[in-house]
């Protein structure tokens, strides 16, 4: 019984041509987790489709033999409603088996391209629901809803109570390194790096006057501040007041910006996340030491464990926390180093890309068994 149950499993692995759809959000900050999911994909022999915005940079992230479409083709609002049925007619040429909705932004195009081509879809939420936002689900084409964390699969399950038994923990997978890269050269001046959207300039100004603080002390460092958003001007303003434009270099996200967090020594995250932060998780990952806060999706950061934690709103907090980074190497190569094995433990890429295939197989599954789903079944078997 077991081996025909586990013959069934790999034949409809065999099958499986996912179509994976993602937002310009999710390239830029989770472009390492996009390229080991197509790789480990591509490594199973699956083909895959890519559906990406025009303003996505996919290239770096993208292995050979995926396949990449680009939908709008121009890049700009309210322009995604239109070409759906020539995206529809492209993808009825690979066959797809099952959709993947990496963004909720792109909630609206996965559901459309479900309805058109009959068939299930797998959607990821990778925040916590807001007090006024719901996340549109549709009851006969949603077999699955992944999270990466359990603060947001418990938030996701109170927004979608109907669902709340589709919802599976996928957490995002990546490669940790051997050793911590925090402080590895001793004679060179340290590297912090801060790496979230730019939004809201006050979400940064108590860790810009931390610094400035500690540069009057003495302390030497440099700060990249990578990000985009409506508040970088504003960023930039409060830099050049205080003297902080010498110390302070503001980049935009470029791939691969892991290379950026690689000659970090140490990162800091100095608001809580309500988004799961790619950025944090590949800081861990490199092995580099995290100063943070408390609240928001949190479950990365373990205080005195994987992170040293401050409080967000005072900056003498901030101040005291990276000064002790600074001044207790070993200390923060023990805290990077807790963090890696973390991460090594809960965040791999191959137990992604296996509870991954695991989510697809159910979702088609389920949809099988659905009234009116005989299309995907006969899709499925000819793919085969």
């Amino acid at each position: 019984m077991n081996e025909k149950a586990n013959s069934d499993v790999a034949g409809m692995r065999k099958s499986l041509r996912p179509v994976l759809i993602v937002s310009k959000e999710t390239v830029a900050e989770h472009a390492p987790f996009v390229r080991h999911l197509l790789v480990g994909l591509a490594g199973e022999s699956i083909s895959t489709v890519l559906i990406r915005p025009p303003a996505a940079d996919t290239e770096p992230i993208v292995p050979a033999p995926v396949t990449v479409l680009t939908h709008p083709l121009v890049d700009m609002p309210l322009t995604e409603h239109l070409g759906v049925e020539r995206l529809a007619r492209q993808l009825e040429k690979h066959r797809p088996t099952v959709l993947h909705c990496l963004s909720e932004r792109r909630t609206a195009l996965t559901q459309r391209l479900a309805r058109r081509l009959n068939l299930p879809y797998v959607q990821s939420v990778n925040s916590l629901a807001g007090r006024f936002s719901r996340l549109s689900v549709s009851p006969q084409h949603c077999t699955a809803i992944t999270v990466p964390t359990e603060t947001i699969r418990i938030s996701t399950a109170k927004a979608c109570f109907r669902f709340a038994d589709h919802i599976r923990q996928v957490s995002m997978g990546t490669c940790a390194g051997r050793r911590p890269v925090c402080f590895s050269h001793a004679s060179h001046v340290p590297n912090i790096v801060i790496a979230q959207p730019f939004r809201h300039a006050s979400d940064f100004e108590c860790v810009f006057e931390a610094m400035e603080a500690l540069l009057a002390d003495g302390y030497e460092f440099l700060v990249v501040a990578m990000g985009a958003g409506a508040a970088e001007r504003e960023m930039r303003r409060f830099l050049a007041e205080h003297n902080l434009t010498q110390a302070v270099t503001v980049v935009p996200v470029l791939l691969p910006w892991r290379s950026v967090l690689a000659a970090a020594d140490i990162f800091v995250q100095p608001r809580p996340r309500r988004a799961f932060s790619g950025f944090l998780l590949e800081a861990m990952g490199l092995g580099t030491a995290v100063a943070a806060c408390l609240g928001g999706v949190d479950d990365l950061i373990v205080p005195n464990q994987t992170a040293a934690v401050f409080d967000p709103d005072d900056a003498s907090s901030i101040r005291q926390t990276l000064a002790q980074l600074l001044d207790r190497r070993d200390m923060a190569r023990r805290l990077a180093r807790t963090a890696q094995e973390h991460v090594r433990a809960g965040y791999s890429a191959s137990s992604m890309i296996s509870a991954t295939l695991e989510t697809y197989t159910e979702a088609q599954e389920r949809y099988r068994g659905r009234p009116g789903t005989g299309a995907v079944s006969r899709r499925v078997e000819n793919a085969s």
